[in-house]
């Protein structure tokens, strides 16, 4: 077990790719805390942990308000003696019918870009505390080129999940934290998802995937598993794509 007697806060893991983390994060021995703001699914997930043999327990988390990051740190440690890592994973779609709303602008910068800085701010002083471990956080594609498709504030947002995550690789560096960044490409719908849950929408957004299909949310997981484990002891301020090539690669459109 890659992750034996450590304790780990994941957000945003009720369901989808956070969820999927909790689940192989216990399978791998870890001590999984769900923050998140959906308690009774936060709570199905965790009993559903439970009963596989895994070890698992919820907190709720708003990842925008800094009073309740500081209540759920206090928690994990009340609960486990320790905080071995986070997974900073909260999000919300930017897909959504007007992409130049300034309202949800603000929502998506206080989710993503707020909700990983306070999450570094007050879990990296206790995972220092237990001697070291890891960060990492969930940007995305939209993190590192533009669409027409998607809100500024989606692309703005998941931007600065990387330059944060690039800050406090130096940062923290000196108390043996690492702090990497995971870049999933075009996922299932979640439960957030807007137009990208279009039937029709969807094989067109795959023909720029090289491997030309969806990603799973177990991949996404094991990339983030990996590297919360001393197998990537040497990696820290990185960016992990794990998007089928779609960053790398740019074909013809079919239409030529």
């Amino acid at each position: 077990m890659r992750l034996k007697g450590r304790t780990f806060l994941v957000t945003g893991a009720a369901s989808g790719l956070g969820e999927s983390t909790a689940r192989l994060m216990a399978k791998e021995g870890a001590n999984v805390v769900i923050g998140d703001i959906l308690d009774e699914e936060a709570s199905r997930v965790a009993q559903s942990i439970v009963s596989d043999g895994g070890s698992a327990s919820t907190v709720h988390l708003d990842v925008r308000n800094e009073p309740e990051w500081i209540d759920a740190v206090k928690s994990v440690v009340s609960t486990y003696s320790k905080l071995n890592g986070l997974v900073s994973n909260a999000g919300i779609s930017g897909m959504i019918p007007d992409v130049m709303d300034t309202d949800y602008f603000d929502r998506l910068m206080s989710i993503h870009a707020r909700g990983t800085f306070l999450g570094i701010k007050h879990a990296a002083p206790v995972i220092a505390q237990a001697g070291g471990g890891s960060i990492v956080a969930t940007s995305s594609i939209a993190g590192k080129i533009g669409a027409d498709y998607v809100h500024m504030g989606y692309n703005a947002a998941k931007a600065a999940i990387l330059l944060l995550v690039k800050s406090a690789a130096g940062r923290y560096a000196k108390d043996n934290i690492r702090s990497n960044a995971v870049i999933p490409g075009w996922m299932p719908p979640m439960r957030t998802s807007v137009a990208s849950a279009d039937p029709e929408l969807r094989p067109k957004l795959l023909q720029s995937v090289p491997l030309g299909r969806t990603g799973l949310f177990p991949e996404v997981a094991e990339a983030i598993v990996f590297l919360s484990t001393d197998a990537a002891s040497y990696i820290n301020g990185a960016e992990l794509p794990v998007d089928g090539g779609f960053l790398a690669y740019r074909g013809f459109p079919q239409q030529l």
